[in-house]
């Protein structure tokens, strides 16, 4: 599977934090290299999933995709891996888009971690803690680019009301 090239030097990036019953999707500058929670799709079937993800692209036009390629803490691969990988080519194979994989482990934990230090109850940040997650996902992926895998100064989490 072609992935994004760190070379690549402006356009919208989009994220994707795969689940089985919602995605998260966050939203990025290549320039900036900075993340941004965007959105979660809750998901009947993939179908509908797709339709949610089309629009987005339609709306955003980024230039590559990533997808947080779900592993066990050891990095082994588990049954989700191989749903994320599938639905990561038919990405790649319905936009045209490269599409890169970027380590998703514990995203979710420091997702809801991140929500509660801004003032959120448990129940409040559910409905947020996937599209931080993919937000935390292409920060990653944005710094693991610039060869800089520390937080950058000054990013926060902006959490949608």
């Amino acid at each position: 599977m072609p992935e994004a090239s760190a070379q690549t030097v402006s356009g919208t990036v989009l994220a994707f934090d795969f689940g089985e019953k919602r995605i998260g999707v966050a939203v990025g500058e290549w320039l900036l290299r900075r993340a941004h929670p965007l959105t979660v799709i809750e998901r009947q079937n993939d179908a509908q999933g797709l339709a949610r993800i089309a629009a987005l692209i339609d709306e955003w036009q980024p230039v590559s995709l990533v997808v947080g390629r779900p592993v066990a803490l050891d990095g082994s691969a588990h049954a989700l891996t191989a749903r994320c990988e599938r639905f990561a080519r038919r990405l790649r194979e319905r936009f045209r888009l490269a599409v890169a994989f970027a380590d998703e482990r514990l995203t979710s934990c420091e997702a809801q971690e991140r929500l509660r230090a801004a003032g959120h109850n448990a129940r409040q940040a559910r409905k947020h803690i996937d599209s931080v997650a993919a937000q935390i996902i292409l920060q990653n992926h944005f710094d693991a680019a610039a060869g800089d895998l520390s937080q950058p100064q000054g990013c926060q989490t902006h959490v949608p009301s």
